[in-house]
């Protein structure tokens, strides 16, 4: 082996171990807030309105109902279909939640 690929794999495992070092001093803090959230079903209610609203405004724009003519969404089909699956993400995300504050 010549020295260049020597010194690129040591480059590699350099790299390796660094970012297994952020992940493992990062991963306890993520574990604890995403149980936090996921705990919370109030937070998750909450992100499901948002997202229904979003979606519902998406969709009415789409179909020339709401917003001004000058915007890109206005009268274009394609958002019609993204506010509604908006919406329907929105609906799972606020059924979770609420499933999640009933067994609590």
């Amino acid at each position: 082996m010549d020295t260049l690929s020597i010194q690129k794999k040591i480059i590699k495992n350099q790299i390796r171990k660094s970012f297994g070092q952020i992940i493992n001093s990062v991963y306890p803090f993520l574990v604890e807030t995403i149980k936090k959230v996921v705990k919370g079903g109030r937070t998750l209610i909450i992100i499901g309105i948002i997202v229904g609203i979003f979606g519902s405004i998406f969709h009415l724009q789409g179909k020339s109902t709401v917003g001004p003519e000058s915007s890109f969404m206005y009268s274009n089909p394609e958002w019609v279909s993204y506010g509604l699956q908006m919406i329907i993400v929105g609906i799972i995300i606020l059924s979770i939640g609420f499933v999640i504050l009933k067994k609590n």
